[in-house]
C-alpha cells in the first residue's frame, strides 16, 4: 500500500487507515485478529483508536494482537483522549485529564509510546494553550511521537496550529487533524481543509464511506445486520438517509457501475485522492468488509468521474468563503 507523510512531518502513513470504533464492543477477537492480520499483510500500517471505543476495550484488544499478531514496529498507532462519559462536560482538555488518559491508553495498548496522539475535541471550558500543552508534554517525555486533534472546526484548528508553529523547537507542530469527511458530508472544505492546508496539517478523514451509506447498502432496505439497524448505531447512520443523500448515492453507484467496480471503491477513492487527505480512516466490522476497502488500492477515478461527484454533491459555500465581488 502507498504510503503518504502526514502533513508538513517525517511521519509516513497507509493512504488507508484501520478504525477500531466497534472493536470490543460489536467486533470480537477473532474479527479484530482477522481485520489487523489482513490490514497489515495489504502493507497497512495506520491503526486508529481511542480511550473511550468499547469503553477502553478497543485500546485493550489491540495491544493483546501486537506482536504477538503483528509486530508493533511495523505499526502506526494512534489513539485519542479527551471525550468523558459525562452528561454535563462531553470533553476535557484539561492537561490532567489528557495526560491521566495517555498514560492509562499505554497501559491498555501495552506499550510505552503511541505514534499519534489526538485530543478527541475541542473543550471550550478550558483554555486552549493548556490542552495544547498536553501534546508538547507527550512528545518531549517520548509517550507519544506525533500530536494531532480531532473534530476540531475551522478556527479551532488554525488557532491551535498556530500556537504550536509559533514557537518552533518549544512546541509541538500538529502533525494531522481527524475529521469526518465523505461525499455526503463535506463541511469540512469550508474552513478546516483550507486551514490544514495552508498550516500543513495533514486530514484523516473519519466516516469516508458516509457512515455506510456510501456501499449503497441502504438504497432498498436497511439490512438486519447492519448499523442502520443496530440499536445503539441507528442515530448515526439516520441523518444520512434522506433525499439529498440518495441522489448522491445513486451518482456513485452509476459511476461504479460504469468502472466495473462497487460503489464502496468509488466513494473511497475520491476522499482518499482529494487534497490535503493523507489516509481515510476505514471502520470495517469484519476481515471481509476491510478487504473489500482494501481494493481499492489499484483504482484511481477518472477526472470527469470525480467532475460529476464533485458536482452532485457539491456543499453550499457563498460568502465569505468566495469572492465578494462575484456574489
Amino acid at each position: 500500500m502507498e504510503q503518504r507523510h502526514l502533513g508538513r512531518t517525517g511521519l509516513r502513513v497507509s493512504r488507508i487507515g484501520l478504525g477500531t470504533l466497534t472493536w470490543g464492543r460489536d467486533t470480537d477477537e477473532h474479527d479484530a485478529a482477522d481485520m489487523l492480520k489482513a490490514f497489515w499483510e495489504a502493507g497497512g500500517t495506520l491503526v486508529d483508536t481511542a480511550d473511550v471505543y468499547g469503553d477502553g476495550e478497543a485500546e485493550y484488544l489491540l495491544g493483546q494482537l501486537i506482536d504477538g499478531l503483528v509486530p508493533r514496529r511495523d505499526l502506526v498507532i494512534s489513539t485519542k483522549a479527551g471525550s468523558v462519559p459525562d452528561p454535563d462536560r462531553r470533553h476535557d482538555g484539561s492537561r490532567g485529564h489528557l495526560l491521566a488518559a495517555l498514560d492509562a491508553s499505554l497501559a491498555r495498548l501495552g506499550t510505552d509510546h503511541v505514534d499519534l496522539w489526538h485530543v478527541h475535541a475541542y473543550d471550550p471550558a478550558t483554555p486552549l494553550e493548556e490542552t495544547l500543552q498536553a501534546l508538547d508534554l507527550a512528545v518531549s517525555s517520548g509517550r507519544a511521537r506525533y500530536a494531532g486533534v480531532s473534530n476540531f472546526c475551522g478556527w479551532q484548528l488554525a488557532k491551535a496550529a498556530t500556537w504550536q508553529l509559533a514557537a518552533p523547537g518549544a512546541r509541538t507542530r500538529l502533525a494531522g487533524t481527524q475529521v469526518e469527511y465523505s461525499l455526503l458530508q463535506r463541511g469540512v472544505e469550508r474552513e478546516v481543509l483550507p486551514a490544514a492546508l495552508d498550516l500543513g496539517v495533514g486530514l484523516l478523514p473519519s466516516s469516508p464511506l458516509g457512515r455506510g451509506v456510501l456501499t449503497g447498502k441502504y438504497r432498498h432496505t436497511t439490512p438486519a445486520d447492519s448499523r442502520g439497524a443496530s440499536d445503539h448505531l441507528a442515530p448515526f447512520v439516520e441523518p444520512y438517509l434522506d433525499d439529498t443523500a440518495t441522489r448522491i448515492v445513486d451518482a456513485v453507484t452509476t459511476a461504479a457501475d460504469g468502472l466495473a467496480v462497487t460503489p464502496l471503491q468509488v466513494a473511497l477513492a475520491w476522499v482518499r485522492d482529494r487534497p490535503g487527505v493523507a489516509a481515510p480512516i476505514v471502520g470495517a466490522r469484519n476481515a471481509q468488509q476491510l478487504t473489500a476497502a482494501l481494493s481499492v488500492e489499484a483504482l484511481s477515478l477518472p477526472d470527469e468521474i470525480c467532475r460529476a461527484l464533485d458536482d452532485v454533491s457539491a456543499p453550499v459555500h457563498r460568502y465569505p468563503d468566495h469572492d465578494w465581488s462575484t456574489l
